[in-house]
């Protein structure tokens, strides 16, 4: 077992808060196996690494011995989460609760450890409620604190409808914690609202309150937005290891050591020591492949990461030579010799001049698989393989 600084050296990893941390501290203290809540409506069967981020927690409380409770919402599903949404969300059927749980169950046990999840359903409790027990349960709070959650009050002034029951879902969420008896519940920063309603009913109840650990939303392939699907910006759990591969090394360098810190199991100690390689001049191309290889190796095997590069083809990130490099004769014309923006142009690489410069001042052009700086003159017999961008690659031949 880690003494409890290690432990929260390991849960504080990456997190954005922790409430409050001293009584996370005295469950531990317990010395016994917590029990860790987190839920999940089963709107989105598709899974990407923005959900590992919240994931993968659940998997290091795991490893610290303690039990993780993957809660399907089935039952709050057919309410409709309003966290974050601008209008009243419709619900979902039985029939579409049912199969996208199948789909949650048989992705997230890519990272957690089966042996050590409990997988449970909310209509278990929350179906034998009757009207007065769930009357009770909404007289735990008002509808003044209730408005003070920030999507409801941009709705509220906005004068969209709010509707009764999407008051109920952070009710349900928070009862949720006292039927598990929750010791942790693990949640996005959008849920900070919902996770905090399950230290509230329980108190209420007569139980000792869950620490609250929130997550930060990882962002997305463009470094701006979250990551989202529907914003194009994402890296699928089940997308093919090529997929996969092309997307991480397309990642924008500033973002490389928090995919690092919140995707990798990795110690931070060598992540440190791939940030200071990267400062001191080492090609951070590199350290995206060891992520990239080690993400592959989690949701598909070993060796789908090693030849992850192939499958990529031509679509591959910066630096990566794939194996069908096209062959490009590049003719001097009678000149001694071309400079490099000249040669992209004539190759094809790039469209005009203008493009050419662009991609150079991006830092975007590799030769034989290193990054181009300065300057080079080619002249007659010089062959080597330059890429200008993600997707323009040649292996380039000088002639008369």
């Amino acid at each position: 077992m880690a003494s409890i600084d290690e432990a929260l050296a390991t849960i504080k990893r990456g997190i954005d808060e922790l409430i409050p941390e001293e009584d996370l501290v005295a469950k531990l203290k317990e010395g016994r196996p917590l029990r860790i809540k987190a839920g999940f409506d089963p709107t989105a069967p598709d899974l990407h690494l923005g959900h590992a981020v919240l994931i993968n927690k659940l998997r290091q409380f795991q490893d610290l011995g303690h039990e993780v409770i993957f809660l399907i919402g089935d039952f709050t599903g057919k309410i409709g989460d309003p966290s974050g949404k601008s209008a009243t969300r419709p619900p979902l059927t039985d029939e579409q609760v049912a199969e996208n749980a199948v789909t949650y169950k048989e992705q997230v046990f890519k990272i957690l450890d089966p042996t050590k999840t409990r997988v449970v359903f909310n209509s278990e409790w929350m179906s034998k409620l009757s009207a007065a027990d769930m009357i009770k349960l909404a007289g735990q709070y008002t509808v003044a604190r209730m408005l003070e959650r920030d999507d409801f009050t941009k709705r509220y002034r906005a004068e969209q409808a709010i509707a009764i029951h999407e008051f109920l879902y952070p009710l349900i969420q928070g009862y949720d914690s006292v039927a598990l008896e929750a010791d942790v519940e693990v949640g996005g920063t959008d849920q900070k609202f919902n996770l905090l309603m399950g230290r509230i009913l329980q108190k209420h109840y007569g139980q000792a309150p869950q620490a609250v650990l929130t997550m930060p939303l990882l962002e997305g392939l463009d470094g701006v937005q979250k990551m989202s699907k529907s914003l194009g910006n994402y890296v699928g759990v089940t997308d093919s290891p090529g997929e996969m591969y092309t997307k991480l090394l397309s990642l924008p360098d500033e973002l490389l050591w928090r995919y690092f810190e919140l995707l990798s199991f990795r110690p931070m100690k060598e992540v440190a020591g791939f940030k200071e390689a990267v400062e001191q001049g080492g090609n951070p191309q590199d350290y995206k492949k060891l992520l990239a290889e080690e993400i592959i190796t989690r949701f598909h095997n070993e060796e789908a990461a090693r030849t992850a590069h192939k499958s990529a083809g031509n679509r591959v990130g910066l630096g990566e030579i794939p194996d069908n490099v096209p062959d490009v004769e590049v003719s001097l014309d009678g000149q001694e010799e071309l400079l490099m923006p000249s040669v992209l142009r004539l190759a094809g690489l790039v469209k005009n001049g203008a493009a050419a410069r662009d991609v150079l001042g991006r830092g975007a052009v590799f030769v034989d698989g290193q990054q181009f700086e300065g300057q080079r003159a080619f002249v007659e017999g010089d062959s080597c393989v330059i890429q200008a961008g993600k997707k323009k690659i040649a292996r380039i031949l000088i002639t008369k």
